[in-house]
This record gives structure tokens, sequence and C-alpha cells, in this order.
């Protein structure tokens, strides 16, 4: 202990331990962007003296991040061209006629796919197609969003291309001299937790997962249920005007909630039976998607646009409404609608937001938005179709045709095919292979190059471009194998099962409260080095990472797919642990057994 503390005091493993907490506390508060946060790392160790800039940066032209940025760009070609139309129409086949059944054919035709394609894309595509699903069978969407995402979960950890998790792990176990995993290295292994992972959550469906009511139901007489949050104003001529809340016709004839009262730069807040409306007085209201469509056709009250240009009676008719998601990523989060000018920017009008279950009181306008928001937007259909070459807002409602399939779709698949297959032969190396696919993707017409440059996740390249400094910084200040030398003396008794399973457990545990990512590239020097120090391989502690990291069943902003199916399935923080808690103490169990009988342990 006294040698760990040693090593622990010396200038530039202090420097390194103190970033790293630091970094951590920002990935869980949340406080700087994860993609903020590694480039304040990454600048700090190296003002420090840490790293030299060329150690600092040089994740920014690693293989791995080459190779994810080509992924994108091949993804987006597949769907552009069509060339997943097919999984599209699977997913929305009447054939399927039970949550139960839609679970299953997620688990065996979206895990595949994953394997290969990034899950945001793919949950992105599926979801205005499980949303149409839903309405025509009168289901629930809370039955089958989550399973949506957790499949894509399971999936990703079926080839090296299923994640960015798993490239950035496969660059930090090469720089550190374990050596890089193959396109197929651990998929024996990822097969098994898909398989067991799948069935799981098919024995669990009917009971963990919550029935929040369907598109169709009405609005529960509560603040704790779904609903839209939109505002209203009292124009002139209403009978609304000198006329109280509790005299008026307004809550008799809609099932609506008053929420606040604004007149001009005053506010009211609940009790307001009593009060006296007045003209131009702005009523934030909770209500049901029905009854906002009746309240545009009632005269008594008009929508109030977050934008200074309302929408006249005369072109309502011309207007569609639709349902829009902001995604992990969405360069829209944390401005409000009047500062982004919205309207302005996409011809389209905010009439409601939705955050889960959670009761907002503020003006629309003036409401932050964040990753995982449902917007209830008002405008014409060819600026809606706008919208689905947009990677900031995701449509969650199928527009006729909305995905045309095109002449290329052939052409994309047989792209795709060969990316997959020539590296897998070692005809080629893998980031080789990725980059003649984009060119091809580009060059062939599957691919416009403005959509190739939309395609690529800035957020996501700065963010693991930047993490690798973490790695290399406790490898270089020797506090890797500090850390795993104190590990050492809780564990060298232990089984070498127990020992996996420690490190899977808290891998998954804290990629809970922060980025995978940095997880990731934090723990793998230290797995790396305690495994050196129990005479072990460090591939296997690595894969235990590995899996660890991908295994997010516990909280919606555990994963990104997570955060995007929690505003379309209403769900409340509880539902996402109370379903996925099973499915971690099974992979806590599973994982470390099947990386034992992998490398004969």
């Amino acid at each position: 202990m006294a040698d760990l503390l040693s090593a622990v005091l010396q200038p530039g493993a202090l420097i390194t331990l103190l970033v790293l907490a630091g970094s951590v506390v920002l990935f869980v508060s949340g406080w700087l962007a994860p993609e903020l946060t590694g480039l304040l790392a990454a600048a700090l160790l190296m003002a420090s003296g840490v790293l030299t800039p060329a150690e600092a940066v040089a994740g920014f032209g690693s293989p791995a991040l080459i190779t994810l940025m080509g992924l994108f760009a091949i993804s987006a070609g597949l769907f552009r061209s069509g060339g997943l139309d097919r999984l599209r129409a699977l997913i929305g086949s009447d054939a399927v006629r039970s949550p139960k059944r839609m679970i299953a054919v997620m688990v065996a035709a979206v895990g595949p796919v994953s394997a290969f394609v990034p899950n945001t894309p793919i949950v992105a595509s599926l979801l205005p197609v499980m949303e149409g699903w839903c309405q025509r069978r009168g289901v629930s969407p809370s039955k089958v969003l989550l399973p949506l995402s957790f499949a894509t979960v399971l999936g990703g950890t079926l080839t090296l291309l299923g994640s960015s998790v798993n490239l950035l792990a496969s660059e930090v176990s090469s720089k550190l001299g374990y050596g890089s995993f193959g396109l197929f290295s651990f998929t024996p292994i990822g097969i098994a937790v898909w398989l067991v992972g799948g069935t799981v959550m098919l024995l669990l469906a009917d009971r963990l997962l919550p029935d929040r009511g369907s598109d169709d139901d009405d609005l529960i007489a509560s603040f704790a249920s779904s609903g839209y949050l939109t505002e209203v104003q009292i124009p002139f001529g209403s009978e609304l005007i000198g006329q109280s809340l509790h005299a008026s016709r307004l809550q008799r004839r809609f099932d609506v909630d008053v929420l606040e009262l604004h007149r001009g730069s005053e506010r009211f807040l609940p009790p307001l039976a009593d009060r006296t409306l007045a003209l131009s007085d702005r009523l934030l209201l909770r209500c049901s998607r029905e009854d906002l469509l009746r309240l545009q056709q009632d005269h008594t009250v008009v929508l109030a646009p977050t934008s200074e240009e309302p929408i006249g009676p005369d072109r309502q008719n011309n207007q569609r409404m639709v349902e829009v998601l902001l995604p992990a990523g969405s360069t829209l989060a944390g401005d409000c609608l009047r500062d982004l000018r919205f309207r302005q920017r996409y011809n389209l009008t905010v009439l409601a937001l939705r955050r889960g279950n959670a009761v907002l009181r503020e003006r629309l306008g003036r409401a932050q938005l964040r990753e995982g928001d449902v917007l209830l937007l008002q405008g014409p259909k060819d600026a809606i179709r706008g919208l689905q070459a947009n990677n900031d807002l995701v449509v969650l409602e199928q527009l006729e045709k909305d995905l045309p399939t095109v002449s290329r779709k052939r052409v994309a698949l047989l792209i795709g095919g060969l990316v997959i297959l020539l590296p897998s032969f070692n005809l080629i190396p893998l980031v080789a292979s990725v980059l003649l696919g984009t060119v091809a993707m580009v060059a062939s017409g599957c691919l416009r190059p403005g959509e190739l440059q939309r395609a690529i996740r800035l957020d996501v390249i700065l963010l693991l471009g930047s993490l690798a400094c973490f790695s290399q910084a406790l490898e270089k200040t020797g506090l890797a194998a500090s850390l795993a030398q104190g590990l050492l003396l809780g564990l060298q008794n232990w089984p070498i099962y127990a020992a996996l399973l420690v490190v899977f457990l808290f891998t998954t545990l804290l990629t809970e409260v922060m980025s995978n990512a940095a997880t990731v590239a934090m723990l793998i020097p230290i797995a790396g080095q305690l495994a050196q120090g129990l005479d072990q391989p460090p591939m296997a502690f690595i894969y235990a990472v590995l899996f660890g990291a991908s295994q997010s069943f516990l909280s919606p902003v555990g994963y990104q797919t997570n955060l995007m199916v929690f505003g379309p399935g209403r769900y409340r923080f509880l539902d996402i642990p109370r379903y996925g808690f099973p499915l971690t103490i099974t992979m806590t169990v599973v994982v470390p057994f099947l990386i034992c009988r992998w490398f004969g342990l």
C-alpha cells in the first residue's frame, strides 16, 4: 500500500489522477458536453507536461477513428439508398401481431444488423416504423421501444463494427501492446450474449415493461401521465375574456390542465380557477394530442407560436402535424426555441413539447431543449420531409414513401457486403476497406457529398479522439500499474471467474453514469495490468471491460439509444432499471463465464 501511495504522489501521476477525477465529475454531472470534457482533459494533460502534444492528440489520427468516420458514411448510404428497407418492412409488417412477437423479431433481425451498422441511425430509422405499428395495433409504444434499444445494444457486441466503443477498445489495446481486435475476434462470445440477452428480454417483457397507453388514449388526469405541453392565447372576441377558468367552458369541453397563466411580464401559478381571463392572456396547457387538434378548431383560443408571426386560420388547413425527436448528439440541445428561431429555420411551428413524463413549468419559447425531447410540429409537408435529411431531429411518423427505394439499392448492399468481406479474408485492412466503401458510396450516387458530411457525428469523433489521451497518460505515468497493484491485494486469491465478474460489474456500473467510451479508455490500461499481475491473458480482462461498457440497461442516459426511445415511449426513469436490472444481473453472471470458456481459464 505504501508503494501505491508513493507512486500516486509522483507529480505526473498525481496530475493525471486529478484530471481523470475531474473528468469523471464532469461526465457524471453533465455540466460540459462529453466531447468538451475529453478535449479539456487532453489540453490539461498537455499543458501540465504529462503528455506531449503528439501523444495527447494521437487518437485523432488513429485507424479506429478513421474507420468510424467511414462507417457513419456507409451506414448513411445504406439508409438513403433504401438498402435497409427490408428491415423496415419486416419491423412494420402487419404479420407481427403482438408486442412479444415484435420483440422476438427485433432480437432476431435488428441485433445482427447492429453488428455492422451504428445503432443510433438504426433506432432513428425504425422509430417511425415502430410508432406506426403501435398505432395500427393499438399497442403502447412503451411495450416495444425499450426492447428496440436493448436489441441494438446486444447486437453491438457481435463484431468490431457494432459500436464505436469496440473500435476505441481495439485502438487502446493495440497502443498498450496487447494487440488489436479482428473483425470477428469476440463474435463467439457476442453470439452467446445476444442469444441469452434476447431470451431474457422475451421472458420478462410481459411482466416488467410498463403500459403507458397507445397514442389514441385520452390524457390521464395526472401530471405524471403522458401528454403534451402547449401554449394558447386568448384572441380578440373570445368568449373567455372576462370569465374565470372555473366559469368558462375551456376545461369542461376539453380535457386539459392549465399549468400557468402569463399576462404580459406577469406569471400566475395554480390555483387559477377564480382568476379572470383577459385579452392576449397566454395559457400553458397540458393535454392529449387529440384535444390539441380540437383546440386548433375552437375559436375561443388560438395556438400561440413561439415565433413572432403566428399561423393564420387560412393557412392551417394546409398544415400537417408531426412528432420529432431530439436524438443524442443533436446540436439543438441546450438552446431554447426562441434563440434558435425555430420557425424561421425550419418553416415549422412548435405546438407542444413532451419530456418523458416530466411536467415543464416554462413557456415553450423559453424551454431549453434536451436530448430525448419530443416536439409536436406543424407545417407544410415539404418542410417536414426536409427534416428527414437533418441529423438534429428525427421524424417519428412515417410519411408516404418517406424513404423511397431507389435504383441504387443493390449497389449500396454490394458495397456494404464487400466492406465486410474483404477484411474478413485478410485481403485488405479494415480501415482501407471502409474508406474504399465510403468513396464507392459517393461515386455510385448512393450518397451525395453533402450527405456524407452530415452523416459524420462530429461529437462522437471529438470524444473518441480526445479520450485516447486517458489511456496514454495512465500508462505513461505508471498510474495504471499502481492501481492494478492495489486491486491485486484484494483479488489475488480469488478465482479468475470472480475477478472477471468484478471487472465486468464495475465497468457496467461506471458506464451507467458516464460515457462508455471514457470508461473503456480509463479501465483498459488498469485491466491489462491487473491481468498480468494475476498471470492471466490481458485480452480476457479487456474483453470484460469491453462487454461491460456495452451492456447499458439501467438508465436512460447510460446509452444514447436508451435516451432516444425514452421520450417516444413515455417512459419514467425507473422503467429502465426495472426491465434492465434482471438483464444486467444475467450478463454479470454469463459474460465472465463465457470469457473463461473462450480463453480456457
